[in-house]
């Protein structure tokens, strides 16, 4: 059976990161939610995903400083936006994303469709396991 790669995602929302791992999950990704900046962070380092989702707009840290904090621990994992703000802001944060070096994908704006994602997931999964 191949590797199911693991997905680190955080959301502010517990029902939209549910639905983030389950489509995870139906794309052969092994979903890990993380509940707030610090524990995405403890994760991160402590067990280096595969990929990485995030939100944009969370209490505590928001979506940029998490691209900042993923730039300057050199992360090469794919990194997916999925957030709630206009496509602007959202087009915004991808391009700095880039220009930190990130190995951005997407961005998908919410609300994401299940399809969507799956798509995403699955071309993402691909490369990851090739």
């Amino acid at each position: 059976m191949a590797r199911r790669p693991r997905l680190l995602l955080i959301d502010d929302e517990p029902a939209l990161a549910a639905f983030l791992a389950d489509a995870a999950r139906l794309s052969a990704f092994e979903p890990v939610i993380a509940t707030d900046h610090r524990d995405f962070r403890d994760i991160f380092r402590t067990h280096p995903p595969d990929m990485v989702a995030i939100d944009l707009g969370m209490p505590g840290m928001d979506g940029v400083e998490l691209l900042r904090f993923l730039a300057d621990n050199r992360a090469q994992q794919p990194i997916l936006i999925v957030s709630g703000f206009e496509d602007r802001i959202i087009e915004t944060a991808f391009r700095l994303g880039r220009e930190l070096g990130l190995n951005m994908v997407g961005p998908i704006g919410k609300p994401a469709r299940l399809a969507t994602l799956e798509d995403l997931f699955v071309k993402v999964r691909e490369r990851l396991v090739a």
